[in-house]
This record gives C-alpha cells, structure tokens and sequence, in this order.
C-alpha cells in the first residue's frame, strides 16, 4: 500500500527530470545557433552555459527556503511557472534579436530549474525506503538521460537546419543578411513556446495531486541556518565534487558541437546526431549504473567510472576522427550516475540539513558557468578545441577523490572551524 501512494507522485516527480533535462539539452543547439548569429568567440558563445549556471549559484538558497517555509509541492509549482517564463521570453528574444535577451531568458528558465532541481532531487530521494535512496535517484535521472537523447536530435533539425552558410551571408547586402539572422532566430519561438505550454499544464496537474509529506527531521534538530549544514564533512566534499563534475558535463554536452567538425570534420547537423547518440549512452548508463548498484556500493563505482573518464580524456585531447567522437560518446556513459550519486552521497544522513545541504549541492552547479568558459578559453588560446578536455580530465579527477573517500559520513562537533573538516 505504501508503494501504491508514491507510485503516482514518483512518477509526476520523474517526468520533471526529463523536462529540465530537455531544456539543458537544447543549449548545445542554441550555442552553435547563436555563435553565427552575433559572430562570437567560443568564450563568447559560453556565456549561454554561465547564463544558466549562475541561475544556480543564485536562486539554491532562495530555493531552499521555499521548501523549508512553503514545503516540496509549493516549491515544485514555483519552479515550473518560472521555468515556463523564461521558455516564453524566447519569442520577444527572437523578435529583437539580442544576445542580451536571450541570455536572461535562460537565465530565468534556470532559475525555475533551480526551484525544481532543489525540490526534486531529495524528494525523490527521500519517497521511499532509505536504504534505495540512490538508487531510486538514479533511476529518476535516468529520464534526464532519455531527455539528453532526443533533444540535441529534435532541436537540431528544428533550430540548425534552417541556417544559412558563412558564405551564403557573405553574399548577402546588409539588409538582406539581417533579414536572413532574423529568420534563423524566429526557429526558436515554435519549440521554447510548445515547452512553456506544457509546464503550465504540468504545473496546473501539480496543483491538483496530493503529494505524500516526507520526513527528513525526524530525530535531528531542525537547521537554523546554511552554515550549520557545513558540519557535515561529506556534504563539503559533495558540494565541491558537484562543481567540478557539473563543469565536465557541460564542458562535455554544450560544447560537443564545437568539438565534433573540428576534430573529426563532420557536418553540425550530423554532430547533433552524435550528441543524440551521447544522450543515448548516458541514458543506458543511468540503467546499468542503477542496476550495478545492487551488487557494488555506489561510492565504489562512483569512483571506478571517474577514473575511467580519466583515461577516456586523455584520448579525446590527442586522439583524431571518428576516435575522438566514440570517446567522448563513453565518457557520456561513465558520466551517467555521477551527478545523482554526489547528490544522494551528500545528502545522507543530514535529516534537519536536508533541505540546506540540498541547496547547497544544487549551487555548486554554478561550475557550468565558470569551467566551460575555462574550456573555452583554452581552446580559443590554443587554436585547438581538444586541447579543452584538460578541464574535464581535472574534474574527474576530483569526483574520483570524493568517490574513494569524501563521501565518507563525518560529523564535525559544534564548536569545530569548518575549514578543519576538509
């Protein structure tokens, strides 16, 4: 009967993880998309990453104190209607034609995923037994992974088919080329309007369904403050694990497009295939993770899929042609548990921290704003975009460390320095 009441509510808080996971997977896209619209530099084209990554570091205490006042249900329907605002500010986007507006655009969509990744994350972690927490958590990322699939794939041929050559513009008069950016930008209104849409409605079913309460105080004082959630050594360890690894998944995704024509000379329509194909694997490596976790702690294998995205790295910067995009399709896979392990391995045992710690992880995703520029800054530097997957090869370094030992559950006594639980 127990697993009766959260099926339902499991489900509804699954398919949110598919929808902020959809909206991630359409930058990669609008990237390339907007590089050639306003001619920037790879630093440049990053800023869509920092657009939507400083959303995080910004709105996770904001986000945690909904929850914490207004409860889970309040903080979900917040995040959807701020995540549909921000979906429908594409069309005036489009309309003028500015970098500017586009990038608070998906500056508010990822405040909204900020509400929603804070509420989401432990709620599902935390609806069932205990002792499944992870992987249950896995298994409801896993919708993220399917996300990752079909975005690049449907936004492609929405948003990049569309587009007209370097020398087709350089053919164009002034007003002809205007007129010709104005018609690439109008792409985006149809599939960011049809999004906002079914977040409203997906808000409105919220608001009707009675979600099951979860406790995550129960024998533990209630926190007071963000500080006090610091007490916990492998929540710190967490945090700084998620910004490393959240770095390398968007230095990895978001700049595939650029990666791909440039060290295997394909086509981007047919690199966004490939991104697909990545999404594809990180999806089945959410499954597989999830199933492995049976038979294997998921710190263990946390750490043994780091070290092997060390190594897969290492070929991606000196590799060439078609290597280089099979690479990067297995370091998708090996990535697949990482970022709902971290969450879950930093959140157990904070009961009245629950909600801080949450915060706290979801804005150490503020490392997708600043290590893709790093990447970017690298490649731009160096002339060469391989050169870039230095930035993830450090980051997977780190995740191994808290794999093999941060995660380790230690309490700080009271009266400790923070510092001195590193």
């Amino acid at each position: 009967m127990a697993k009766a009441r959260t099926l339902f509510p499991f489900i509804l808080i699954t398919s949110l993880f598919f929808l902020w996971g959809f909206a991630h997977n359409l930058d990669p896209i609008l990237i390339p998309h907007l590089q050639k619209s306003f001619t920037l530099t790879t630093v440049q084209a990053t800023l869509v990453d920092s657009a939507v990554f400083i959303a995080y570091f910004l709105m996770a205490l904001p986000a945690g104190f909904i929850m914490k006042k207004y409860g889970y249900k309040a903080g979900i329907i917040t995040g959807l209607l701020v995540f549909a605002l921000g979906s429908y500010l594409f069309i005036p986007a489009a309309n003028t034609q500015q970098y500017t507006f586009f990038l608070i655009a998906l500056f508010i969509i990822a405040c909204g995923l900020t509400i929603l990744e804070t509420a989401a994350n432990p709620y599902a972690s935390s609806l069932g037994d205990p002792e499944s927490s992870t992987q249950r958590l896995n298994l409801a990322q896993s919708f993220n992974g399917l996300a990752a699939t079909l975005a690049p794939v449907i936004g492609a041929r929405v948003i990049l088919t569309k587009g007209y050559t370097a020398a087709q513009l350089s053919t164009m008069t002034e007003e002809g080329r205007k007129l010709a950016l104005a018609a690439e930008a109008a792409t985006v209104k149809m599939p960011y309007f049809i999004l906002g849409s079914v977040l409203v409605l997906i808000a409105v079913v919220f608001a009707f369904t009675r979600l099951p309460a979860i406790q995550t105080n129960e024998g533990h004082v209630a926190s007071k403050n963000i500080f006090h959630a610091f007490k916990h050594r492998h929540l710190t360890w967490s945090v700084i694990a998620q910004f490393f690894y959240v770095g390398a998944q968007v230095c990895v995704f978001s700049l595939f497009i650029l990666y791909a024509p440039r060290a295997a000379g394909i086509s981007e329509v047919k690199a966004a295939d490939y991104l697909g194909l990545c999404g594809l694997a990180f999806l089945i490596g959410r499954f597989i993770g999830t199933y492995l976790m049976q038979y294997y702690s998921s710190a263990r294998l946390l750490a043994a899929y780091a070290v092997i995205n060390i190594l897969l790295c290492i070929i991606a910067i000196w590799g060439y042609g078609m290597i280089t995009i099979y690479t990067v399709v297995g370091i998708c896979f090996f990535m697949s548990i990482m970022f709902p392990t971290i969450f879950a391995l930093g959140i157990k045992d904070l009961r009245g921290d629950t909600e801080f710690g949450s915060s706290l992880i979801i804005m150490s995703i503020v490392g997708g704003a600043v290590l893709p520029r790093v990447f970017g800054y690298i490649s731009d530097v160096t002339g060469n975009i391989q050169y870039g997957y230095a930035v993830p090869l450090i980051c997977f370094a780190v995740v191994a460390f808290f794999g093999i030992k941060g995660h380790r559950v230690i309490v700080k006594p009271e009266n400790l320095p923070v510092s001195a639980i590193l």
